[in-house]
């Protein structure tokens, strides 16, 4: 079994550095909301809980921890992007048990950009009318857990990004692989490769143009353009924490992450989580691009995150039974920051 778990991680590995990051090839893929992260929870630490993340948020980051759940898991989190821009993501997603050491899960996210304002080359000031983009992807997932202390999973995502009378569609893959150690599960080490798939290329048509003949006739003929194509943009995640377990009820857990982009310049951070009784929680973390010193090529956010969780029992008997609150912040240069809620109830 132990030639399976490292030939897993060895796959991984290999595949990420395939897609090793590259600065030169920044602003080539597409589909950049499958960076976005909706939950509140990975958000509070920046997306950077690659080896503890778990349940329905797992499918945004590290798709093994979606494993770690007692039956069901249901999650909905609302989030205004970037405070000052309009835009505004929705997600739910929902996870179950299907015998001891698996579990099925399904995920969709929206974006949502508002109205926007039709404007041509005649009328720059705006028509009068409006168009709102058709962004969503929606996530298949499976995972195992071995033994209790090694788990696995793939998910298969499909995108859809569309206007009026254009549209674009493909699909994605992503795997990860959690391991946990310790007298008490202290040690966690999580690594994940999201978004390997079909490159998407827009259709409809909007990309249709009318032409004189060719032969000089007085008639016009249409003529199709060809989009071009664009990959999604892949990336892979390698992470590790450490609990520290005092006065039975506190938990302090520090972590770090370190992430390969394919489009971009690899990202390292480290955060910590602190919790009473796994009911009360506050997390933070700090993020920054490597190599480059350059403002103008910075990305948007700063690099600081912070959140925080409130659990209650929704039932005396079933202790598992429960239902946490969750809010994160992240702060960014320009606009005001990204704020995730979440919602999320286990039985």
């Amino acid at each position: 079994m132990q030639k399976i778990y490292f030939s897993l991680l060895f796959l991984l590995l290999s595949l990420g550095a395939i897609q090793a990051g590259n600065p030169d090839r920044q602003g080539e893929a597409g589909a950049y909301e499958l960076l976005m992260d909706p939950w509140a929870r990975t958000a509070g630490l920046h997306s950077m809980s690659t080896s503890l993340v778990r349940g329905v948020e797992s499918m945004n980051l590290n798709v093994a921890g979606l494993v770690r759940i007692n039956k069901l898991d249901f999650g909905f989190g609302s989030t205004q992007y970037l405070q000052g821009t309009g835009i505004n993501l929705s997600s739910a997603a929902v996870s179950a048990k299907i015998g001891k050491s698996s579990v099925m899960g399904l995920s969709l996210m929206a974006v949502d950009f508002g109205d926007i304002e039709v404007t041509t080359a005649n009328q720059p000031e705006g028509t009068g009318g409006t168009y709102s983009p058709s962004f969503f992807n929606l996530g298949f997932a499976y995972a195992h857990e071995f033994e209790n202390k090694v788990s696995v999973g793939l998910l298969l995502r499909v995108v859809s990004e569309s206007l009026a009378n254009v549209s674009a569609f493909g699909f994605g893959i992503d795997a990860g692989v959690q391991y946990v150690t310790g007298e008490q599960d202290n040690f966690k080490f999580g690594i994940s490769l999201r978004n390997v798939g079909s490159p998407m290329t827009y259709r409809g048509e909007a990309l249709s143009i009318q032409r004189p003949s060719p032969n000089g006739g007085s008639y016009d003929v249409t003529v199709d353009q060809r989009g071009a194509r664009f990959e999604l943009p892949s990336l892979l995640n390698i992470g590790a924490s450490y609990d520290f377990r005092f006065l039975e009820k506190h938990r302090f857990t520090v972590l770090g992450n370190f992430t390969s982009n394919s489009f971009s310049r690899d990202n390292l951070g480290a955060g910590a989580e602190y919790a009473f009784d796994e009911r009360f929680v506050l997390r933070g973390g700090y993020k920054t691009d490597l190599g480059s010193n350059d403002p103008i090529q910075a990305q948007i956010y700063t690099g600081l995150s912070a959140g925080g969780s409130v659990t209650f029992p929704l039932s005396k008997v079933e202790k598992n039974t429960k239902i946490s609150v969750d809010y994160a912040y992240r702060a960014s240069k320009v606009w005001s920051g990204t704020h995730n809620i979440s919602v999320r109830i286990g039985i």
